[in-house]
């Protein structure tokens, strides 16, 4: 029941990323309009970003063992950075601990996606 728990904050974790995105997008000075592309815009960087490398099963471009921290080190980093820019500091640096926290326990408990032989992908156009 832990271990369920740790993944369902990894997901909790995924979605503030996107939610300081948005909120450091509507905290900007700079016209309305200007704000709200701002805030889908970073959103928009995020979820590619997590898409194309990041999503354990099914990423375009899936990256592992030290890569893998890097490119969840920089996506939580940067989140982190821009809740703080939104709200407060200390936001943006809670976000981070617990991005560690949770990352320490998945691999503890070897929660932590090591990829072995990829499942094979329909042929194009099937």
């Amino acid at each position: 029941m832990v271990k369920g728990a740790n993944l369902l904050l990894m997901f909790l974790l995924e979605l503030c990323v996107l939610g300081a995105a948005i909120a450091w997008g509507f905290s900007l000075d700079v016209p309305t309009i200007v704000r709200v592309v701002a805030a889908f815009g970073a959103v928009a960087v995020f979820v590619a970003v997590w898409a194309v490398f990041g999503a354990a099963h099914d990423a375009r471009i899936p990256v592992r063992g030290w890569k893998r921290a890097v490119l969840e080190i920089v996506w939580f980093g940067a989140a982190g950075v821009l809740l703080g820019f939104a709200w407060h500091p200390i936001a943006g640096l809670v976000l981070f601990l617990l991005w560690l926290g949770n990352a320490g326990l998945r691999l503890l408990w070897g929660q932590v996606y090591a990829g072995g032989a990829e499942a094979p992908r329909p042929p194009a156009g099937a």
